[in-house]
């Protein structure tokens, strides 16, 4: 006991000053239990650290370091609905307490409850309106419920007090990214390398790969997927965009290479060997992309794998088979505009022209807008008027 406290008890009553001890010896023990409940949370020894945080309760009931604590636990098992619990009593017995208020936002944020843990975030906030950890969560928190300009705005606010904030610059990309701006997107995950180049995450080289794919610049996409793949071999991300960079510059052969090394990791993914059968179809190996297609619907059902055996049909001059296959198709998926137009073209194929006409103004007659099939339409009906 310090000298201070000493001289301080001298001066109390005798009941008094044995209350203040007490009191003093249990603010000690509750302090060296949580310090110690915390040490073994932080090496993810979670269920001895929940024992010492139940050690606590034991010695003062609603104890906010150990409800906290017990939360924070839960919350690292993913137990988040427990979680929630202990975060709310604490908040109950002591209301504004920083680390509930971070707990349980980051609960309800796990859980998708977006608007739940926004509405805690500013709470917090009210306290530390310059936290930039809890910013850059409500910013992302916004961006999920696709709210623009409330992100972005968060998101413009960390960077004016923190330039290079990797996790804002990060926001931003995805945020122009999920609204379909790419260009900018591209900005701000660019920005990531020129801060530091040599020691980037491989999920911004994948990203600004994706946007050159979407941007259809798929030679500059091919460079950061390639980059990636140095980084990781295996990774899903680089090898199905290089294989679709190599789709988009109609290198088929290329793309093949790459969703060979997907499914080797990936045997049974049924949209890989899809996208691997059109593959094979496009360079005229229709006996491969039969296989794959096959493999495909052995596994479920698949629009594009029935679509592409239909079109192998076709460049072999099946058409009936053909058309028997699309007009299936145009029944279960009566707004895809593609497989009107393979349907009107196998038409076309074996003269039947009023038929080809006739499949076009029956996707029309949807009220589907496509500049494919009004173009096609417009040639036939045309054309028709000088027969």
């Amino acid at each position: 006991m310090d000298e201070q406290l000493a001289a301080a008890l001298h001066e109390l009553p005798l009941a008094q000053s044995e209350e203040l001890a007490d009191s003093s010896q249990k603010n000690a023990e509750i302090a060296e239990i949580s310090k110690k409940g915390y040490a073994l949370l932080k090496e993810d020894k979670i269920e001895e650290a929940k024992q010492e945080f139940s050690k606590i309760l034991a010695i003062e009931d609603n104890n906010n370091y150990a409800l906290v604590g017990l939360g924070d636990s839960d919350r690292k098992q993913n137990r988040f609905k427990d979680a929630i619990d202990y975060y709310t009593r604490c908040l109950t017995y002591h209301p504004g307490n920083n680390y509930a208020l971070f707990g349980l936002a980051d609960c309800y944020k796990a859980l998708n409850q977006y608007q739940k843990a926004i509405g805690i975030w500013e709470q917090y906030l009210l306290h530390d309106d310059r936290n930039i950890t809890v910013l850059t969560r409500v910013a992302d928190a916004y961006r999920k419920i696709r709210d623009f300009r409330k992100s972005k705005d968060l998101y413009l606010r960390v960077l004016d007090m923190e330039e290079n904030n990797a996790y804002a610059l990060i926001g931003l990309g995805h945020l122009h990214y999920d609204f379909h701006e790419y260009t900018d997107a591209l900005y701000y995950w660019t920005k990531m390398l020129d801060i530091n180049d040599s020691a980037v995450d491989i999920r911004v080289l994948t990203s600004i790969g994706n946007c050159h794919r979407k941007l259809k610049s798929f030679d500059k996409g091919v460079f950061y997927f390639e980059r990636a793949l140095e980084m990781d071999p295996n990774n899903f991300y680089a090898l199905f965009g290089l294989a679709d960079c190599y789709r988009g510059m109609n290198q088929q052969f290329r793309s093949i290479e790459y969703w060979n090394r997907i499914l080797k990791i990936d045997p049974n993914n049924k949209v890989i060997l899809t996208r691997a059968g059109d593959a094979y179809r496009n360079t005229g190996d229709y006996a491969t992309a039969t296989e794959y297609y096959e493999k495909a619907l052995n596994i479920e059902f698949d629009l594009y794998a029935v679509l592409g055996l239909a079109l192998i049909s076709k460049g072999l001059g099946k058409y009936d088979e053909a058309i028997e296959s699309l007009t299936r198709l145009t029944q279960q998926d009566p707004k895809n505009y593609r497989l009107y137009v393979d349907l009107a073209d196998c038409y076309l194929k074996i003269g039947q022209k009023n038929r080809a006409i006739e499949v076009l103004q029956n996707f029309q007659q949807q009220g589907v807008k496509s500049m494919v099939v009004s173009e096609l339409l417009s040639k036939l009906q045309a054309n028709q008027q000088f027969l």
